[in-house]
């Protein structure tokens, strides 16, 4: 363990209005390039619109009375389930908002890709705390039992505690690939962390003892610790595994055939529930090993899943830009989630070949003028202009010393070759459109789609 991380308990920069959002997310042995889509809560007949981009996480105040959402489009949002509405939006990092929580206090915490961690007030525009030592994206966060301690999980492959009254953060490290987990004990003692080395690993809080290290056979991507004490993982071979406050293997249960990407424990410990890649949410019976019921959703990855305060009552946030409300025991939807809803912006294209080509675009660019700029920038009248040119959107420093102007022959281009290799320094998740075709397609869909008047 050393201790070489700084805390700024001072107010961070200014945050901008617009910041760019698109984060590449690598899994290593199983998974592929990630693009989550966004978040949008929905009460009883209403469904909100808030963020721009994919979303990233979740978590419930410990009443139940509030939610917060962390987004790929740079921003996290306080929720009030009540009212149906955004009570608080938090804009400070570069890039995706990976985890958040809530603290005892009512403070709130936001960790993004950008390596930074931020303590937030209500209605408070700027973070009141910045927490900077990792070198990686965070992925994880994780509050003890007392308040006194923020854990996180990062890409650079270490946990780190803070102390939340002041004091020296301590770096945690052994890990040898990406951690993606942490989770405290109940009792505060220990904190547990799980990565890509398939590694779980329990460290004591208190004092330098050496961790607990139990090896699993597949990459982890996720932990919950129940009320007794049991830890819960998800693996990349889609299986739920139980162990000890130990680290002894209980049991496994196949909860998906895909990997999964996100857990949570209820309140009470009697169910868990695993998020799956292709979108089903496995609810297991923690007491039999059996699983109580699979939610289906519209068949969408589902990112985030938090238990409401009841331990009953699911929340769940998915690629569809909706948040459902779940009852965990009958499987059946609280909420009433309009058919159709929300929008296909490429409803009216349907049939186009460029239309469905450019649908990985819809997440992170707006056609419209109205709909501003999102995770990227709009593309409205976007041949004809010069590259990092559109109002109002914060692009990085590479971006705009380039002379590009943007045509059909240079978007084109860009997805022969690459944005990597077309525009050097660019955040935009690396991809190509291998067929001459389908690049025509998409370009001539864009010239007509983004036409403005």
């Amino acid at each position: 363990m050393r201790e070489n991380s700084m805390i700024s308990e001072r107010p961070a920069q200014k945050p901008q209005v617009d910041l760019v959002a698109l984060a590449r997310v690598r899994v290593r042995r199983s998974w592929v390039l990630l693009l989550l889509w966004l978040l949008i809560p929905g009460g009883a007949q209403a469904q909100l619109r808030g963020h721009g981009g994919p979303v990233r996480a979740l978590a419930i105040s410990s009443d139940g009375t509030q939610v917060l959402s962390g987004s790929f489009d740079t921003s996290a949002i306080r929720w009030s389930i009540s009212r149906n509405a955004a009570e608080q939006v938090m804009r400070f990092h570069e890039n995706a908002v990976n985890a958040v929580a809530f603290l005892q206090d009512g403070r709130m915490v936001t960790a993004g890709a950008d390596a930074r961690i931020a303590v937030w007030s209500a209605g408070k525009s700027q973070p009141n705390a910045v927490f900077e030592g990792h070198t990686a994206p965070v992925a994880s966060l994780a509050v003890s039992p007392d308040g006194a301690w923020l854990a996180s999980a990062s890409w650079d492959h270490t946990v780190r505690l803070w102390p939340l009254n002041g004091g020296t953060p301590r770096v945690l490290e052994g890990h040898s690939q990406n951690v993606n987990g942490v989770a405290f004990s109940p009792d505060g003692r220990a904190v547990i962390s799980v990565g890509y080395d398939a590694a779980v690993r329990i460290w004591p809080v208190a004092g330098d003892g050496s961790p607990i290290v139990r090896q699993l056979p597949t990459p982890l991507n996720a932990v919950a610790v129940t009320p007794d004490g049991e830890i819960v993982v998800g693996g990349a071979d889609g299986k739920v595994y139980f162990l000890s406050p130990e680290g002894e293997m209980r049991a496994d249960v196949q909860a998906s055939a895909t990997p999964i990407i996100a857990l949570a424990a209820a309140k009470d410990g009697a169910l868990v529930a695993a998020a799956g890649i292709r979108g089903t949410v496995t609810v297991v019976e923690r007491k039999t090993r059996h699983v109580q019921k699979s939610l289906v959703g519209p068949g969408l990855p589902v990112w985030s899943v938090a238990f409401f305060p009841d331990g009953r009552t699911l929340l769940t946030g998915g690629a569809d830009r909706m948040l459902r409300r779940w009852n965990a025991i009958s499987g059946e939807p609280v909420d009433i989630v309009l058919a159709g809803a929300p929008d296909d912006p490429l409803a009216a294209y349907a049939g186009d070949r460029g239309a469905e080509v450019y649908r990985a675009c819809i997440a992170c660019h707006a056609l419209m003028p109205d709909d501003g700029n999102k995770a990227g920038p709009s593309l409205a009248g976007v041949f004809g202009r010069k590259i990092a040119t559109q109002p109002g959107y914060r692009y990085s420093d590479a971006l705009t010393k380039m002379d590009i102007v943007w045509t059909p022959e240079t978007v084109a281009k860009m997805f022969e070759v690459g944005p990597a290799t077309y525009t050097p320094g660019t955040k935009m998740p690396e991809q190509t459109i291998g067929s001459a075709e389908d690049r025509k397609a998409l370009v001539d869909f864009i010239a007509r789609a983004t036409v403005t008047k």
